[in-house]
């Protein structure tokens, strides 16, 4: 689900791998005016292989393997990437990200192109406990001097960055009045929040139910950095 931090999660491996981290934007790559895809992809490849041990972060992947089925150059670029991605000898870690993973190519997402697969849904309570927490030491505030777990049964259908939206707004509201952030500016604010949820509730449905079988709810993990520690 869109905002729910599928970015974090390839920054939390570099994080804690301490490995440099190269994203490849295959939106852009793929879009009007660029260089040819398969340049593109090669140059990358080439280049996570001469600084490994890395990350390579492929940002939005089904901006360019998606339509592969239709798209000469799509097939092809897709070919490459998993031909390399089977026969690799260096140590790249591939993490992909994708927020419509429907159209995915079934070739691209069997068992055994990636060690595993994950769903990143709209956080839990206790997920959105800490990430209100997050954004207000963030701020310099003290996250004990607020209710978080009332605030966060109230944001209950809100992604990660709403939230973060939510405190950004509420700390606005207190400095346009010239006084200290208070429980209830975070409340309002989430009040005034129309949730991509509600937006796109059908839509999000039909990725539950595609993950469901297929990925690993990443909520259900204690934390994902622990199983890339275990690697």
């Amino acid at each position: 689900v869109q905002g729910c931090g599928k970015s974090l999660s390839a920054k939390a491996v570099e994080r804690e791998w301490q490995f440099p981290l190269l994203r490849l934007d295959l939106a852009s790559a793929f879009g009007d005016g660029a260089q040819r895809p398969e340049a593109v992809l090669r140059e990358a490849i080439q280049v996570a292989e001469s600084v490994a041990p890395a990350v390579l972060w492929i940002d939005e992947i089904e901006k360019g393997f998606a339509a592969s089925k239709q798209d000469a150059t799509a097939s092809r670029v897709l070919g490459s990437f998993l031909t390399w991605l089977s026969e690799k000898r260096s140590p790249v870690f591939v993490v992909a990200t994708a927020n419509d993973v429907t159209g995915l190519p079934p070739e691209l997402l069997r068992r055994g192109r990636f060690d595993d697969l994950f769903f990143v849904d709209l956080p839990t309570l206790s997920e959105r406990i800490e990430v209100l927490g997050i954004h207000l030491r963030k701020h310099a505030r003290d996250p004990l001097h607020f209710n978080l777990e009332s605030l966060a049964i109230a944001a209950e259908r809100l992604t990660g960055a709403e939230i973060e939206q939510v405190v950004t707004a509420a700390l606005y509201a207190a400095f346009s009045e010239s006084r200290e952030i208070r429980e209830a500016d975070i409340l309002q604010a989430i009040e005034e929040t129309v949730p991509i949820y509600d937006t796109y509730e059908e839509r999000i449905k039909e990725l539950r139910d595609w993950a469901r079988g297929r990925a690993r709810p990443a909520s259900l993990d204690a934390k994902i950095v622990d199983l890339f520690s275990a690697g």
